[in-house]
């Protein structure tokens, strides 16, 4: 079966049966990469690194949003 006709046919599915199959392919995909940052940009993985370390903090939406205005 071709890419595009298992899609067609995913498409013919339930909504349910959609929301699962995606959520089974989305979690099929950590699976193959042990470490799904590494598809990141090098600007996110850079930032995601330093927040991991301690090096920056977190911002909640409300300061998020406050410096914005």
């Amino acid at each position: 079966m071709s890419f595009e006709d298992a899609k067609r046919e995913a498409l013919k599915l339930s909504f349910d049966e959609r929301e699962d199959l995606a959520r089974t392919l989305y979690a099929s995909l950590d699976e193959e990469d042990p470490e799904p940052e590494s598809v990141l940009p090098p600007e996110v993985r850079r930032r995601y690194q330093a927040y991991r370390e301690g090096k920056t903090k977190s911002l909640s939406l409300e300061e998020l949003l406050a410096g914005l205005v």
